[in-house]
């Protein structure tokens, strides 16, 4: 009996501790099942901000495309993020707040206002900052997203997209959307390449100029460069367009969005210095006719304007004068080849390399052919016919001239600054060459000077220091709409400062203008002034 007894509580133990091991393994399965459950429940998720944008400088490394702080704070479902950030964001931002406040995961919110409630996760980027524009035909303008759509922000997008640093905030949350217990968010930061595009420009001189289009010109263009390097100083034109408002500029017919500086003109008689330094060359420097205000060319009369006679004339009066009468019979001289030679070495008919991608217009220059039609030739000779030149064109031929006869292609792009400070000038260097010899450069530089000194662009003279320069005026076969029909007309004034020891071209152009409100040679003289009083100081 006692025997049976021990056997059954031996039996007994022997199920409870089954019972017990099976307790302990269920307990084991609930407690990995739990802690699976809540590892799923636990998502790691990434917020991106915008990445930051590389700048756009100027020659001396000031920005043209200044950024500004922008915050964000992270609004996290179930925490009240939708009432306490509400008065903190843009109208936007409030309505964005509204539909997401049932969201299941956290975003993020761009804050306007500062003091934001406490136990809120903030962060700071930057973005490029939204003031008065500089430059913006040249740099150009952004979409939606970010990219760069036209001008130096679409050449070189790519850098520039890449350049700034990219934050990132990383977030595990419940499958409920909150923030796990005892796991902040954490802020990463891939750094960019540091990268900035440097232009030509000097803002000071950018800044003036502009000043001086928008309260003297309709629609034109001023550009400035530096007469040792032709590197472009200042290119403005006008009207300028809101870069934060491209749509308006797309809409409206008044042809902002053109960047006047590449496009292509009728020339007019800033060409007739091409006539001159073909004549210097080939020296015929003593030439001159006699002009009774019209000649006739194979039965066709060409007259100089208001057919005023201006009696015997050389190369240095006929500048002055600007006298039709004396190109014309010049140019039966030199022959259509010499001309074209001449012009081509000065640029003309040549697309003018801007940046990687983005080239100017090449203008038009006639065949050669063409001009063994004596009134192709006449035409060309003081700049009409079926010639046609950007400004970029007209002011490297100017600067040749100033330079001592040294062609070099106007440019805009200095380099590529590094992180570190090192500046990468740019691969593709200036096409530059000899077009005339010094001698004749000098002799021509002189007689531009007697245009303003002695002849008909006494407006063009500058309150310090004397300048040089030539006037045009060019038909373009385009008129004014209503019973008084007037020929719209491309005026210029193309020129360099000082008139000894040039350091400045300038070229000034109103096209389509019947009659504008302040002449070219009177804005030239208001660039010169601008200049003088930039550097001297």
């Amino acid at each position: 009996m006692l025997l049976r007894t021990k056997r059954a509580a031996v039996l007994f133990g022997l199920i409870a501790f089954l019972l017990l091991l099976d307790l302990v393994q269920l307990y084991g399965v609930a407690s990995n099942a739990e802690y699976a459950d809540k590892a799923q429940q636990q998502i790691q998720i990434t917020l991106t901000m915008p990445r930051e944008r590389g700048l756009i400088l100027d020659r001396s490394g000031l920005p043209l495309t200044p950024v500004q702080p922008v915050r964000y704070a992270l609004c996290v479902p179930g925490e009240n993020g939708y009432s306490r950030l509400f008065d903190h964001v843009a109208y936007a931002g409030q309505a964005e707040l509204y539909q997401k406040r049932n969201a299941l995961s956290p975003f993020l919110a761009e804050l306007t206002k500062e003091n934001v409630p406490a136990g809120i996760h903030c962060y700071q980027t930057s973005r490029r900052a939204v003031g008065i524009p500089v430059a913006e035909h040249l740099i150009g303008y952004l979409n939606g997203e970010g990219s760069g759509v036209s001008g130096l922000e679409a050449a070189y997008n790519e850098l520039l997209a890449g350049a700034g640093d990219q934050h990132r905030v990383q977030c595990a949350v419940t499958a409920r959307g909150r923030l796990v217990d005892g796991l902040q968010p954490v802020e990463r930061i891939s750094a960019g390449s540091g990268q900035s595009v440097v232009t030509t420009l000097d803002e000071p001189i950018q800044r003036a100029c502009e000043g001086i289009a928008v309260s003297r010109m309709q629609r034109g263009c001023i550009l400035v460069l530096e007469c040792a390097t032709a590197q472009v100083l200042a290119s403005v034109s006008v009207p300028q367009y809101d870069p934060q408002n491209i749509a308006a500029s797309i809409a409206a017919a008044d042809t902002s969005l053109i960047d006047r500086a590449s496009a292509q003109f009728s020339v007019g008689s800033v060409f007739k210095p091409v006539l001159a330094a073909a004549a210097l060359e080939q020296g015929l420097g003593w030439y001159s006719a006699e002009c009774v205000g019209a000649v006739e060319i194979d039965g066709q009369v060409y007259r100089c304007a208001k057919s005023i006679a201006h009696g015997t004339v050389d190369l240095q009066k006929g500048l002055a004068q600007s006298c039709n009468c004396l190109f014309i019979r010049l140019g039966r001289v030199l022959g259509g080849e010499s001309i074209l030679t001449m012009a081509e070495a000065l640029g003309f008919g040549s697309k003018t390399r801007i940046a990687p991608g983005w080239q100017s217009s090449a203008g038009v220059l006639p065949a050669q052919n063409t001009l063994h039609n004596s009134g192709q030739l006449a035409s060309l000779s003081f700049g009409q016919g079926q010639l046609m030149a950007t400004p970029l064109q007209v002011a490297g031929m100017m600067n040749a001239i100033a330079n001592g006869g040294v062609y070099i292609e106007p440019g805009f792009v200095k380099g590529i600054a590094r992180k570190n400070g090192a500046m990468e000038p740019v691969q593709q260097m200036p096409r530059r060459h000899r077009a005339m010899s010094e001698k004749n450069a000098q002799s021509l530089q002189k007689m531009l000077a007697g245009v303003i000194t002695d002849g008909i662009g006494a407006e063009a003279a500058p309150q310090h220091e004397a300048a040089a320069g030539k006037t045009g005026t060019a038909q373009t076969g385009r008129y004014t709409e209503g019973k008084d029909k007037s020929e719209k007309m491309d005026h210029w004034f193309a020129g360099f400062y000082p008139a000894e020891n040039p350091q400045y071209t300038v070229v000034v152009l109103q096209d389509e203008q019947t009659q504008p409100i302040t002449g070219c040679a009177a804005i030239f003289a208001e660039v010169c002034n601008a200049i003088y009083l930039l550097k001297s100081n």
